[in-house]
């Protein structure tokens, strides 16, 4: 319009031939970007945010991340706005064959099923479990040397959320602060392709690692320590509430799994004993 009136025909002019109305063009040139727009591209990128971290969310909980994030808006709203960019749960669409949904990879697979370690620290195993009680479900996100076996850090939630995944890793770090350096492999689940997460290990000063999508093998070492709480003790009795599933595997964990299951590959000895007798130091701090 600005161009066609530099060259000399009249805006009433373009209008006309264009059949748009003189006052809300001239509206328009005074403010392009309207105020409604404006707050609609900040609800946007808070749900597009939410959404990036956590792609297993609906619209419901990108609403309740965005409002986290000082965006508040109705649920009405945070699925239109999810309807108009195609931001869909992963578990809301159509599978593929194997019934994952497979997702762009942040880490190159560093340790090729090769389950071996030298020392502690060295490589580092993740995966998440799930288990129902009468209350809902309740999400076990381990990490395990792969040296001894040990269960260096864990967390447990209500919620199979990226913060999951990162407060294991927290957990880990605050046991063996000296991990710089140490590989930790997963599977390619949301939670450990987050940013959370990414963050989390750079900060640390990890590296990342990540198998294939559908391969149990790339992770078997960490899916044979969920067989065993499986049934030692997720599958032992009917759970009534979180409270009581969660102390029940944190005790298995700390006095059972580490101080009386003795592993065939450690030479008859369990985690605690073998890193004792292998590197007494981080054994101590641990």
């Amino acid at each position: 319009m600005s161009e066609l009136a530099g060259d000399g025909v009249p805006v009433a002019v373009s209008l006309r031939v264009l059949r748009l109305s003189r006052q809300p063009y001239y509206r328009w040139r005074k403010q392009q970007v309207t105020e409604s727009e404006l707050v609609e591209a900040y609800r946007a990128n808070a749900l597009f945010d939410a959404h990036r971290d956590d792609p297993e969310f609906g619209y419901r909980f990108l609403a309740g991340e965005a409002e986290a994030a000082g965006q508040r808006m109705c649920e009405r709203t945070a699925w239109r706005i999810c309807r108009d960019n195609q931001w869909w749960s992963v578990f809301g669409k159509k599978r593929g064959k194997n019934g994952k949904r497979p997702g762009p990879p942040v880490h190159d697979d560093l340790v090729k099923r090769d389950f071996s370690a030298d020392d502690v620290n060295e490589l580092w195993l993740t995966d998440i479990t799930e288990h129902w009680t009468d209350e809902g479900k309740l999400y076990l996100c381990a990490i395990k040397d792969v040296f001894s076996g040990r269960i260096v850090g864990y967390s447990i939630s209500d919620r199979m959320k990226a913060r999951l995944a990162v407060n294991a890793l927290d957990n880990a770090i605050s046991r063996r602060p000296d991990a710089a350096s140490c590989i930790v492999h997963s599977d390619r689940g949301s939670q450990f392709r987050s940013r959370k997460f990414v963050h989390a290990l750079n900060r640390h000063h990890l590296v990342g690692s990540m198998g294939k999508v559908g391969a149990a093998g790339d992770n078997a070492a960490m899916e044979s320590f969920f067989a065993l709480l499986q049934k030692n003790v997720l599958n032992r009795r009917r759970w009534r509430t979180r409270e009581e599933l969660r102390i029940a595997i944190v005790t298995w964990i700390e006095r059972t799994y580490h101080r009386r299951r003795r592993q065939a590959r450690l030479g008859r000895l369990t985690p605690i004993e073998y890193e004792t007798i292998m590197n007494p130091t981080v054994s101590l701090a641990a």
